[in-house]
């Protein structure tokens, strides 16, 4: 596993990478043999847990060679939100991506990232004026600047993101889209504890009083997974998903509900109360955001008219 921490490393050793066949041989230097060799690519903050192992897994699966990042963003947070306490542990990171077969680490610097102020970002409009993006001016902002920045650094074919941030999965599909960036996203499951908690690095913050009462969400998609049947065979609106997700997490006295929200995906188009599956084109996700004391969790389920696509 090759450690870099600078850009112009970063790009001589990925192109080092594409000189070679999937057992380490070199290739014949031409166009047809460097498309063969496929980067796959799991950008990350740091703190990894077995949800960022499950998007590495997969990128082992489908790329030739597997680069990972670890670099907490600074232009994502907002001015009241935890980038000095956001956990981080370069050391078992760097074990974890040594165990799930990682061949390149690229861990950045905040002056290696961004040498000068920026002056450029990038805004995707429209879906990321709700959900989080509603409550976090800016975050999104800073999210498609730094992906972009890294795709750009990297050049990979394939990039593996999480579907716990399925409004972030949507925003980037976009801008890629929008962009014609030559990349293709692979959005991947929810990884949850045994108990039925999403994965998050900022779940080290709940004290273990929150942790119980933090199973209320996933209790509550549950609830709706359970009668997916129901709302595939239109007897269920969109207001009684709602009514049932809120009264479940309701039930702890420390959860502070952001938002719930039913919507297309991955369009994130809000749908009207008496809304039923049949009027609906798209699938639909029904996405949360709850607070445990200063600690914010999210949350979803995707619902497609065929089967239940679900992460629970």
């Amino acid at each position: 596993m090759i450690i870099v921490r600078e850009v112009a490393q970063l790009r001589k050793v990925i192109a080092e990478r594409r000189q070679l066949g999937v057992n380490g041989e070199k290739k014949v230097h031409d166009s047809a043999s460097l498309l063969q060799h496929k980067v796959g690519f799991v950008p990350t903050m740091g703190y990894l847990h077995e949800g960022h192992a499950s998007l590495m897994q997969k990128a082992r699966e489908m790329a030739d060679t597997v680069v990972l990042s670890i670099f907490v963003n600074p232009i994502q947070f907002g001015p009241t939100e935890d980038l000095d306490s956001y956990p981080r542990d370069e050391a078992r990171d760097l074990e974890v991506a040594r165990r799930e077969g990682v061949d390149i680490v690229f861990l950045p610097t905040v002056a290696e990232m961004y040498p000068q102020p920026t002056q450029t970002k990038i805004h995707v409009s429209a879906l990321t004026d709700r959900l989080c993006g509603a409550s976090r001016p800016g975050h999104f902002d800073g999210v498609t600047t730094v992906v972009a920045k890294l795709f750009n650094m990297v050049g990979p074919d394939l990039a593996f993101f999480g579907m716990k941030d399925a409004q972030q999965v949507a925003v980037l599909q976009q801008m890629v889209t929008d962009l014609n960036m030559n990349v293709t996203l692979i959005p991947c499951p929810i990884v949850r504890e045994a108990d039925g908690l999403a994965l998050s690095s900022r779940n080290v913050y709940l004290s273990a009083e929150q942790r119980k009462q933090a199973l209320v969400l996933s209790q509550s998609l549950r609830k709706v997974q359970e009668v997916s049947e129901d709302i595939v065979q239109n007897t269920v609106t969109m207001e009684q998903i709602r009514q049932m997700v809120e009264s479940t997490i309701a039930s702890s006295p420390l959860a502070d509900i952001d938002y719930i929200e039913i919507l297309t995906f991955p369009g994130l188009e809000p749908l009207r109360p008496e809304q039923r599956l049949c009027d609906v084109q798209d699938d639909i996700i029904v996405a949360l955001a709850v607070k445990f004391g200063n600690t914010r969790l999210i949350d979803n389920i995707r619902i497609q008219k065929v089967e239940v696509l679900s992460h629970v």
